[in-house]
């Protein structure tokens, strides 16, 4: 029988990823929320030694605080459900559903949510189509302003804001220094609002939405971890109507997604009030600047008892397998 009480938690952080200095925040972030309510924590990098060590460590749960494609592309949750560990967040296949963002735009729309206007790029295409012929095909097809994003990954890495459609090969070329595959969508303007749905066994709850007002109008990696580049309001400042439809857009996403536990659903608020929906995080960072923790504490829960229900519930979930 699992001690509730006590449990004996693997943090995982930091990795080889773009986002390793976030993921080592968030990490120990979780960890301190665990250890003050009483449970014991060990806070581990992913490396060649780390299966043999979860053997070793023997945990209840596992929390992967990782960010990047080690944690969130599903790879590392597929061989934890392999090794019956029980982990917190997504499965390994709705994770890799939400990592690639394409696909979880493509998922969401057909679950009746309004998503961007886009065209996917993988790098091939220039070398099968030839580059002239593909961005004149592109400049014919496309009106500016656009956003240009890798199709992988988060923390706004290898985002770019076109305004003019003769910066868009430069805008290309900064997606696919992060991966091989570049998303261009069209650049909906508005209120950007992300939204925390939590389900610590009641079912997906939409957390209050946190409206996001970058000093410089755009929420890049500095803007997202550098206190005082942004301000946040939240809940944000919507109408009640509106409120209510970002909550049940952000849950339709989570549960079109296949999502548990938690998730950060990020959309925009356009000038009728409709919600647009960009993309579903399945492990949204947990900084001291993040999204997730100050929409938690603005529903009045503490951190650290969300994290610990966190991990109980992925234990419970288990149990519920095993049965």
């Amino acid at each position: 029988m699992t001690d509730f009480e006590r449990l004996n938690v693997l943090v995982l952080a930091g990795g080889i990823s773009h986002e390793r200095d976030v993921s080592l925040r968030s990490g120990r972030r979780v960890a301190d929320g665990l250890a003050a309510h009483g449970h014991r924590v060990t806070v581990r990098e992913p490396d060649a030694t780390l299966l043999t060590a979860i053997r070793e460590i023997d945990p209840d749960v596992v929390w992967p605080a990782l960010h990047g494609a080690s944690g969130e592309n599903g790879a590392l949750r597929a061989l934890l459900t392999a090794a019956g560990v029980p982990f917190v967040g997504a499965d390994a296949e709705s994770a890799r559903l939400a990592w690639l963002k394409p696909v979880a735009k493509t998922i969401v729309s057909r679950a009746g949510v309004d998503t961007p206007a886009s065209v996917t790029l993988p790098t091939e295409t220039f070398r099968e189509l030839g580059a002239v012929s593909v961005l004149e095909a592109l400049g014919d097809a496309l009106t500016a302003p656009l956003v240009v994003k890798p199709a992988e990954g988060g923390s706004a890495q290898g985002v770019t804001y076109v305004d003019d459609i003769a910066d868009l090969p430069r805008a290309l070329v900064n997606a696919y220094t992060y991966t091989d595959v570049a998303l261009i969508e069209r650049r909906v303007t508005g209120i950007e609002v992300a939204v925390t749905v939590l389900d610590t066994g009641a079912g997906p709850v939409a957390l209050p939405a946190v409206e996001i007002v970058p000093r410089d109008g755009v929420y890049s990696f500095e803007a997202r971890y550098n206190a005082g580049e942004t301000s946040f309001y939240t809940p944000a400042r919507l109408t009640d109507a509106v409120t209510d439809r970002v909550a049940q857009v952000a849950i339709a996403a989570h549960e079109a997604l296949g999502l548990r536990h938690l998730s950060r659903v990020d959309l925009i608020v356009d000038p009728s009030g409709t919600p647009w929906f960009l993309e579903a995080n399945v492990l949204p960072g947990l900084t001291e600047t993040s999204l997730v923790p100050i929409a938690i504490e603005a529903a009045g829960f503490d951190l650290g008892a969300v994290y610990a229900g966190l991990a109980e519930r992925a234990i419970r979930d288990k149990l519920d397998l095993v049965d």
